[in-house]
This record gives C-alpha cells, sequence and structure tokens, in this order.
C-alpha cells in the first residue's frame, strides 16, 4: 500500500487516532466534538481496546494514525431510530461500525476499504456476532457512494431536509460466513 500500513490499534496510536477523529468533527461535519454521540473518543482503551469483541483499526503512514475505524458491540437505538430496525440488529448479536475516518491528505489509497475489511474479519472471527451494521449521514461527500461499495441497504431514513441527518443504514457482509444476510434478502428495496 505504499508506504501505508493497516493494523489493529495499540495503546500507542490512540492519540493520533483521537486526532483524526476529532478533526473529522470539526472539518467534515463542522459540528466538532458532540458528547452525546462522540462519547467513546474520551477513553478509545476502555471503549474499543480492552472489551473482548471491539476493536479499532488504524490507518498508518510512516508511523503517524492516519485512518481510523472501530468495531463495538451493539445495534441501532431506538429513539433515534425505528424500533423494527433496532429489533433486526439486537445489541447482543449485533457488531456496529463507528469511527470510519481518512484524513483528507491521505485518501485515494484504499485505506478505507482495507479498514472496513480488516474490522469484518475481526467480527466474523469473533464467533458471538451475526451481523455488522452501520449508519451514515449521506450528506458527508462520498459516504454514500463508499457504503454501497461494500455493503447493502437496508433502511433509507432520509428525508430530504438537508438541515437534519440524511441516515441511511448498511449491513456489511461477514467475511468466511456462509449465511444469507438481512440485506441480501432484501437486495433491490430498501424500506424508507
Amino acid at each position: 500500500m505504499n508506504g501505508y500500513t493497516v493494523t489493529t490499534a495499540a495503546p500507542g496510536h490512540l492519540e493520533g487516532a483521537r486526532r483524526v477523529m476529532l478533526d473529522t468533527f470539526h472539518r467534515e461535519f463542522g459540528y466538532g466534538y458532540q458528547p452525546r454521540w462522540h462519547w467513546d473518543v474520551v477513553d478509545l482503551e476502555e471503549v474499543y481496546l480492552r472489551p473482548a469483541g471491539h476493536t479499532l483499526i488504524v490507518a498508518l503512514h510512516d508511523g503517524e494514525v492516519v485512518g481510523t475505524t472501530a468495531v463495538r458491540a451493539g445495534g441501532p437505538k431506538s429513539p433515534p431510530h425505528p424500533e423494527w430496525l433496532a429489533r433486526l440488529y439486537p445489541d447482543d448479536v449485533t457488531a456496529q461500525l463507528f469511527r470510519v475516518y481518512v484524513d483528507p491528505a491521505h485518501r485515494r489509497h484504499g485505506l478505507a476499504g482495507e479498514m472496513v475489511r480488516q474490522a469484518g474479519r475481526f467480527v466474523a472471527g469473533h464467533g458471538g456476532y451475526r451481523a455488522l451494521y452501520l449508519h451514515t449521514d449521506t450528506r458527508v461527500r462520498g459516504a454514500e457512494e463508499f457504503w454501497r461499495s461494500v455493503a447493502e441497504p437496508v433502511f433509507d431514513a432520509r428525508d430530504g431536509d438537508p438541515g437534519h441527518f440524511q441516515t441511511l443504514h448498511f449491513e456489511l457482509p461477514l467475511t468466511g460466513l456462509n449465511r444469507t444476510s438481512r440485506a441480501g434478502r432484501r437486495r433491490g428495496s430498501v424500506p424508507r
């Protein structure tokens, strides 16, 4: 990957990972750190490195963290998401992707795709998970296109108001598992 490495985070990577995340909240999202949404960023070690079934994957360039992807147990919460969606992805058997960010100076090198593949392998190898879920705000440039290239949409919650989150929910296939995903059963029909 031409000077890039993608690996499971170690304690020495956490400050760099936090920097990438906080920069993304400010630069890409435009609203900065929000405790109710970004509480996990305060103690990355406690949230992602210590619990079994959680992980933090980082992309490195010359030893510097330039990308992040996090996995933790739990599905979507209702509210704000629909109750039926939370039931479809119960906390005890669902892993969720968070914090899939790449520093703008290091994009277009396949880093996000490789971090997501490693996250999928981690989840598939865990044994207790049946699904890998995520949601994204489609107002973020490139987000919808990227996720559609690696995952199956399961619910489109967009209402067309650019002042509110335009959320699209996805399920990623778990590498190495012989199963029919919920998304695969709904291919071509994304509920609204």
